[in-house]
């Protein structure tokens, strides 16, 4: 019971904390999205035994020459679409991933999976030109509706595992109502987020229910070859920052890329 507690309010404070940057104002939600950079990628290479400050500048530098337009407007784009290659590959790989070689000399590129990952987060409710708080407030609703709707469908009727190699909690059931709780979310959203489509919604909820999952078990992954069960502490019962923005930071890119298709065809 009090561990449930402690989770409970945890969460609570995690996402108040998100909320507000949102809805304040864009720049609070920025300096928000840089310092979970910053610590997402600190967890990350303690995971993958990677020891470097080189990733923190290089994160740095392309977040604020993005968000502060010092580098040409095509960049962006460039962004989102080496983000997309980055996160096929670890999903074409998943399986085999890691499997022989040590850490520290198979993944000192896959630092740059969280740099784009968080970089995306900042540019997608700047996809209009403007700062759209509805839609990123839409995609992190969308995961926290996929990622709890799997948990409850999956502890209650769930039988057959996804993965089991991976993540043994995991099951096809859950994935499904974690994909059907984000339609409906969607569809409800789509009422009230009227600036997006209820097609391009559903749209986003399929894609975040997807790849979001698969963030979730490369994250797993990661952690299995670490024989860590948390990536950090810092979020009582939660584990790290990096255990909360797994699915955002994977699914970011394809959710970029996504709106960017959809803003030129419209």
């Amino acid at each position: 019971m009090r561990e449930l507690l402690v989770r409970t309010i945890s969460g609570l404070i995690y996402m108040t904390l998100i909320l507000f940057a949102m809805y304040a104002d864009a720049k609070y939600y920025l300096l928000l999205t840089g310092c979970f950079g910053l610590l997402t990628l600190f967890e990350f290479q303690r995971l993958v035994q990677i020891k470097s400050l080189l990733p923190y500048a290089i994160f740095l530098m392309l977040f604020v020459g993005v968000h502060l337009d010092l580098l040409p407007p095509w960049m962006d784009v460039v962004i989102g679409v080496l983000g997309v290659f980055m996160n096929s590959y670890l999903i074409m790989s998943l399986l085999e991933f890691m499997s022989h070689q040590r850490l520290e000399r198979k993944y000192i590129l896959m630092v740059f999976y969280i740099m784009i990952g968080v970089i995306t987060m900042g540019l997608i409710p700047q996809i209009y030109g403007d700062f759209d708080l509805n839609l990123i407030a839409g995609v992190f609703i969308l995961i926290w509706v996929n990622d709890s709707m799997a948990y409850l469908v999956g502890v209650n009727f769930g039988r057959r595992k996804l993965l089991e190699r991976i993540s043994p909690k995991k099951t096809i059931e859950g994935t499904a109502g974690g994909v059907l709780g984000a339609l409906i979310a969607a569809g409800i959203m789509a009422q009230y987020f009227t600036r997006q489509s209820l097609e391009l919604w559903l749209l986003l909820a399929l894609l975040i229910s997807v790849f979001g999952t698969l963030g979730d078990l490369v994250q797993s992954k990661f952690k299995r070859k670490a024989q860590v069960k948390d990536s950090g502490a810092l979020l009582p019962g939660h584990g790290g920052i990096y255990d909360r923005l797994d699915s955002i930071i994977f699914v970011s890119p394809f959710v970029y890329c996504l709106l960017q298709i959809a803003t030129y065809v419209s």
